[in-house]
């Protein structure tokens, strides 16, 4: 039970637990990396399959499939904590039938080079800009994240409004997901709850594949686009004994502050889906992509 437990809080929080500590590197070292100043935005890249690109000298895998077409959106997916692209394969190879569309390794993801160091959601934020940049260069794109993909995704778009057009966020980790952990699960638990607080606890702090410093903060506007906010219908959480239900309800509340990204938002609960929304209910994944890149095409 308790190892049950432990898996199903974790992937809610969208992160993978490791053995390993942080490495000894300066925590700024990320922060500091410009992709850009090591090299020019490349061409559009046209290929199908999977690919490395170079962002900045790093190698990020990227795969792609699908038509680009005129006025179309580039669709981007960014993947959960502790996945890879490989894990949306499936939803990629559906959604190219009428959509170009992209998904890549975050750096500590897949088979994307390792970060130098700590990344906060301004360093994971400048590798997304250099994989929209040769991916899609000018053209507009949607960006459907899964869990902590959602978080970035949703953090990314308000600082970058010329390009991004729309977003579907699946089961997005909240806003306030640190907060949230901290409250209800509090500092005088025992047992499993206190063991999977102190786990998680661990991971918003960096101890993660990705190195990502998992911070709060606040939902901030990303324009007029168009937003599908997509929450799990059955309720997992509620595994963690005594807790269950508060981890529940906060995040629910998390869902519906996504909201306030834009005026165009909308809430849709997949009645028959866990935290793997694309994978346990494709359909509504799919729809809600596709409802939103037709939204942002002006269709």
């Amino acid at each position: 039970m308790l190892r049950k437990i432990k898996a199903t809080a974790l992937t809610a929080l969208a992160v993978a637990v490791v053995g390993a500590g942080l490495t000894g590197c300066d925590e700024d070292a990320m922060d500091d990396w410009d992709p850009f100043a090591a090299s020019p935005k490349a061409e559009i890249a046209s290929f199908e399959g999977t690919k490395k690109l170079d962002v900045g000298g790093k190698s990020v895998n990227v795969s792609c499939s699908g038509a680009a077409a005129d006025g179309e959106p580039v669709v981007v997916l960014l993947h959960g904590g502790g996945d890879g692209l490989d894990k949306m394969a499936a939803l990629q190879k559906t959604l190219s039938k009428e959509n170009r569309v992209c998904s890549y390794d975050r750096l500590g993801a897949g088979a994307s080079a390792k970060p130098d160091g700590p990344q906060s959601f301004a360093s994971t934020g400048k590798v997304l800009t250099g994989v929209l940049d040769q991916v899609a260069g000018d053209d507009p794109v949607v960006l459907a994240g899964h869990s902590l993909g959602g978080l970035i995704a949703a953090r990314y778009a308000p600082d970058h409004q010329d390009r991004v057009k729309g977003l579907v966020l699946m089961d997005a980790t909240p806003s306030t997901m640190v907060a949230d952990i901290r409250r209800e699960i509090p500092e005088s638990a025992q047992g499993p709850a206190a063991e999977l607080r102190a786990q998680n606890i661990a991971v918003f702090q960096g101890q993660n594949p990705e190195q990502l410093v998992i911070e709060d903060g606040k939902v901030r506007p990303a324009g007029d686009i168009p937003v599908e906010v997509i929450k799990h219908g059955q309720p997992y959480l509620a595994a963690v004994p005594q807790y269950g239900q508060g981890l529940e309800d906060a995040w629910t509340a998390g869902q519906r502050k996504w909201l306030e990204l834009s005026s165009k938002s909308k809430l849709t609960v997949a009645e028959k889906s866990g935290h793997y929304i694309y994978v346990d209910t494709p359909d509504v994944a799919v729809q809600a992509v596709r409802r939103v890149a037709s939204q942002a095409a002006g269709e």
